[in-house]
């Protein structure tokens, strides 16, 4: 049963993982910045945090480290960006994971205000982290290991994107996760993921 359960969330790794990469390869609005840089506006951010709430932080972090790094990869602009962006989004799914798993119990509430309430403190948590510390590691990161003299330049471009993009996720990930979670539930993939622990 314990086998069975580590291939399942070696599975759903994989497709978060996928997920993430196609919502931010094919989904994205780029905006070109000064001196060769580029911005987006997309929700691959929604799909770290949604992946996070269903498999819990790590995992969820993970996938989305993963498939996002993969598209920073194929993208000539975002290339060199590949650590800071595996860094960064696997903190959000840990900083996700952290709020509702550990503090909210999320697997454990039945009460469905609870399950919202919690849900949206846990993605408020992370991606607010992401608002600060995106753009933040972002500018020392072009400045210092890349050095490009022009990460100024880019910062109030990154700030503006990255605020709009945390708000876009943070509704999109916990609507679909509140639509989500009864249909995986009666399926028994929750169970199947956290085994005893989801009690809902």
């Amino acid at each position: 049963m314990k086998t069975n359960n580590r291939v399942y969330r070696i599975a759903l790794v994989g497709l978060f993982a996928a997920l993430s990469y196609v919502v931010f390869t094919f989904l994205q609005i780029k905006i070109t910045l000064p001196g060769g840089d580029a911005t987006s506006i997309h929700l691959g951010n929604a799909v770290v945090v949604l992946g996070a709430l269903i498999m819990g932080g790590p995992l969820g972090g993970l996938a989305g480290a993963i498939g996002m790094s993969i598209g920073d990869l194929f993208d000539p602009v975002y290339i060199t960006l590949v650590p800071k962006t595996f860094v960064l989004k696997l903190c959000i799914g840990l900083i996700t994971g952290l709020v509702a798993h550990r503090l909210g119990k999320l697997n454990q509430q039945t009460d469905r205000k609870k399950i919202f309430a919690w849900a949206l403190a846990a993605a408020i948590a992370g991606l607010l982290f992401n608002c600060v510390f995106d753009p933040l590691v972002g500018y020392y990161y072009k400045l210092w290991i890349l050095g490009k003299p022009a990460a100024e330049l880019t910062l109030a471009w990154n700030i503006a994107s990255t605020s709009i993009n945390a708000v876009l996720s943070t509704i999109v990930s916990v609507a679909v996760y509140l639509v989500l979670r009864p249909a995986l539930a009666k399926a028994g993939i929750m169970r199947k993921i956290w085994g005893d622990q989801f009690t809902a």
